[in-house]
C-alpha cells in the first residue's frame, strides 16, 4: 500500500498554512507554515492530533479532509491516501508469458503503469476507468516484481517459476562414435542439474550432469535419461526425459538384437507400420526401412545404412497433405499415408502402376472384398478395377498393372479400418 497526499488551502495569510505529504504506507505528514499559539489537527477521520508538524496513519485508503485549528483561526487541507495493489503469477514457465494485475484506489483513470523487474520495465500500460490493470509480459525470473502507478511504487511480488532445461544428445548414435548428454538450465541459477542413465535398462549413472556427459557407445544399446533439476529457492523442480540409441552402422535383413530393436522402435515412433518391435530385421522391417528412405528422399535399399541411421535420428513423422481421415497415395514416393484427423498415424511403403497409370485424383472406396479377390489380397477398390491391396511382392519402385500393392500383413489391417465411402486421394 502506497500513499500521497495533496494539500489545498483556504484560509487568509495570516493564518499558518497547513500541508499534508506521505512518507510511508498510509501515513501522512502534516505541516503548518507559519507562528501560532497552538496548533490542533482534526485528520478527517476521528482522529485527532496536536504541532505544527505531526504524523498520522490512515487506516483505509480515500479522501480526507484534514482541519487546522490555530489560535488564528481555521484552514483546511486535503489528504489523499492511495492503496495500490499488485500481484504478479503465482507460477510461471521461464519466457512465457504471464498476467501481473492490480488497482490505485482512490481510482485514477488513465494513470501510467509501468511494472518493473529485477532489471527495469517489463510492461507497461494505463489504469481504467475504476483504477484497475492488466498487462502480461514474459517471466524471466523469480522477482522482485512491483508496479509503479501514477508515479506510486507498489509493495514487492514475487513468481515461483518453473525453469527451463535444455538438453540433448549429441553424436550420430553410431557405434564406435561420440555421443554426450548435453544440458543447462535457464535462468542459470535456478538450480543443479543431475542426471540418471540407463543403458538397456541397467541404470549405467547418476549424478552432477556438469557442461557434457559422455556415454559409452562400445557396443549397441539404447539409452533413457533423465534429467533432473534440484531448484534454488523461489524455483520449482523439472525435469527431462531423453531417449537414444547406439546402433551399428549399418543392418540389413538376417541382422538380430537390441540394434534392430533401437531401429524398429524408431521407426514406430515416426508413424512407419510394422507389425512388432521383435529385433529381427526380416522383410516388414526392410519395408518400412523402404517407407522411410522414400519419404526422406533416400536411396531406396531397405537396409539401416549409416546415413539412414543419420536421418532416422533427426527425422519427424510425415505430413498429411489433406484434412480429415482418408488414404493418401504419393505416387512420386511410392508411400500410403493412413491418415486421421489430419495426421499421419501410418506410413506404408507401396508399390503403384508400373506405367504411371494408378488415377491420380480423389476417389472414394465403393467395392470391399474379405480376403482373395483373384490375385488381389483383402482389396478395396476406389476405381474401376483399381484397388488398394494386399500383394506377395512389393518392390520399391511402380510394379503394379495399376493398382496400389501394400505389404501382405498390412492389408486386413486397413481394410477392417476403412469402409465405404472412405476417401482415397492420389497424387504425385
Amino acid at each position: 500500500m502506497t500513499l500521497l497526499a495533496t494539500a489545498v488551502t483556504v484560509l487568509a495569510a495570516a493564518m499558518p498554512v497547513p500541508s499534508a505529504e506521505a512518507t510511508a504506507p498510509l501515513t501522512v505528514t502534516f505541516r503548518a507554515q507559519g507562528e501560532a499559539a497552538f496548533y490542533r489537527w482534526d485528520f478527517g477521520d476521528g482522529a485527532t492530533g496536536d504541532g505544527a508538524v505531526v504524523e498520522h496513519a490512515y487506516a483505509a485508503p480515500g479522501r480526507y479532509l484534514a482541519t487546522l485549528t490555530t489560535d488564528a483561526g481555521e484552514a483546511t487541507v486535503e489528504a489523499v491516501a492511495y492503496r495500490i495493489r499488485f500481484g504478479a503469477p503465482g507460477r510461471a514457465r521461464f519466457g512465457a508469458s504471464g498476467r501481473f494485475s492490480g488497482s490505485i484506489w482512490p481510482a485514477v483513470a488513465g494513470a501510467p503503469v509501468q511494472v518493473l523487474g529485477p532489471a527495469g520495465t517489463i510492461a507497461r500500460t494505463r489504469t481504467s476507468a475504476n483504477g484497475g490493470f492488466s498487462v502480461h509480459a514474459r517471466v524471466r525470473g523469480t522477482g522482485p516484481f512491483r508496479a509503479q502507478v501514477a508515479g506510486l511504487l507498489s509493495t514487492v511480488d514475487s513468481v515461483r517459476l518453473r525453469p527451463a532445461i535444455d538438453a540433448r544428445l549429441v553424436g550420430s548414435g553410431l557405434v564406435g562414435d561420440r555421443l554426450r548428454l548435453v544440458a543447462a538450465v535457464r535462468p542459470a541459477d535456478a538450480g543443479t542439474l543431475t542426471a540418471t542413465v540407463w543403458r538397456n535398462g541397467g541404470r549405467a549413472y547418476s549424478g552432477p550432469v556438469g557442461r557434457a556427459l559422455d556415454l559409452s557407445t562400445g557396443s549397441p544399446a539404447s539409452f533413457r535419461v533423465r534429467v533432473e533439476l534440484a531448484p534454488a529457492e523461489g524455483y520449482l523442480a523439472h525435469a527431462r526425459l531423453l531417449r537414444g540409441a547406439v546402433v551399428r552402422p549399418s543392418l540389413g535383413p538376417g541382422a538380430r538384437g537390441e540394434g534392430v530393436r533401437v531401429l524398429q522402435r524408431r521407426l514406430v515412433e515416426l508413424r512407419y507400420a510394422l507389425p512388432a518391435v521383435d529385433g529381427v530385421y526380416g522383410l516388414t522391417t526392410s519395408q518400412a526401412v523402404l517407407a522411410f528412405q522414400k519419404v526422406e528422399g533416400l536411396p531406396r535399399s531397405g537396409r539401416g545404412d549409416a546415413r539412414t541411421w543419420r536421418r532416422l535420428l533427426a527425422a519427424r513423422a510425415p505430413r498429411a497433405r489433406y484434412p480429415g481421415t482418408h488414404l493418401e497415395v504419393s505416387k512420386g514416393r511410392q508411400v500410403l499415408f493412413v491418415v486421421v484427423r489430419g495426421r499421419v498415424s501410418l506410413a506404408v511403403h507401396v508399390s503403384t502402376g508400373a506405367t504411371g497409370n494408378t488415377p491420380l485424383g480423389h476417389w472414394r472406396i465403393y467395392r470391399k472384398v474379405t480376403g482373395w479377390d483373384w490375385v488381389l489380397w483383402y482389396p478395396m477398390y476406389f476405381l474401376r478395377g483399381f484397388a488398394v491391396h494386399g500383394y506377395p511382392e512389393v518392390p520399391a519402385y511402380p510394379a503394379s498393372h495399376g493398382c496400389v500393392r501394400v505389404p501382405m500383413w498390412i492389408a486386413p489391417l486397413l481394410f477392417r479400418e476403412h469402409g465405404y465411402g472412405q476417401s482415397v486421394y492420389i497424387y504425385w
